[in-house]
């Protein structure tokens, strides 16, 4: 008798359908990781990179954060609408914010002014309701610089206190006021006072643009290290981590 082939008997149905199953399992598990991705950015937490030194000593050029945007509430996509606040912002918060200016350009400063404070600079010191305000994080790194910006002139002369004449109102950087915080209103500044655009320029920031805090510093570098390749060998080591306040 002629040799034949051992008969194959035909693959299981289990056998058939392994390899579709187990593709739909990675596809299925791979939405649900883009899901829960997109959710936590959406109303929980952001990046966020830090590209002016205007918050200088706190935040640094090549600091990379951790946004919390749960805090003040964050945004539903495509409504306009907010979730519940944990919380309202704080006078010396730092927050993070849509630029009153730029639609696509967001924004980081310091809040300084409240609902019905009253501000005003005197010699580059801010002035809150009448006394000089404690600021250990603000740094002066241009003590003959103090320009007048025909931008200040035109939006704070509409919120002067009475006590002062607008007619002879001149505002320059380090010198302004004595002005009041409209309500659903906050006036924000960078650490770095001598080197920051900020509200003293473009006005008051709506409550409406604010949209979340730092939370933590997960990666920093310094991107005019002398090294090639900042981004390996100049990472500060020491700002890994840091919660800034």
């Amino acid at each position: 008798m002629g040799k034949h082939a051992a008969h194959q008997p035909p693959p299981s149905d289990a056998a058939r359908e392994a390899p579709t199953s187990k593709t739909w399992e990675w596809i299925k598990s791979l939405v649900i990781a883009i899901a829960i991705f997109l959710v936590l950015r959406t109303f929980l937490i952001e990046a966020f990179r830090i590209p002016s030194g205007s918050m200088e000593r706190t935040l640094l050029i090549g600091d990379f954060l951790f946004v919390n945007k749960a805090l003040y509430g964050a945004e539903i996509p495509l409504t306009g609408v907010r979730l519940p606040a944990l919380r309202e912002p704080r006078r010396n918060d730092l927050v993070i914010f849509k630029s009153v200016e730029e639609a696509h350009l967001t924004v980081v400063k310091r809040v300084v002014g409240m609902p019905g404070d009253t501000l005003g600079m005197e010699d580059n010191r801010l002035i809150v309701n009448g006394e000089p305000a404690a600021e250990p994080w603000a740094i002066r790194t241009d003590p003959l610089a103090d320009h007048e910006d025909p931008k200040m002139r035109g939006w704070q002369v509409r919120y002067l206190t009475a006590d002062r004449a607008a007619a002879a109102y001149r505002p320059t950087l380090k010198n302004w006021g004595p002005i009041v915080v409209p309500a659903d209103s906050f006036f924000v500044m960078g650490d770095n006072r001598d080197n920051s655009y900020d509200s003293r320029y473009w006005g008051f920031l709506g409550r409406d643009r604010i949209r979340g805090r730092p939370l933590i510093v997960y990666f920093s570098y310094d991107p005019n290290g002398v090294l090639p390749l900042p981004f390996l060998t100049g990472v500060r080591w020491g700002r890994l981590l840091d919660m800034p306040r």
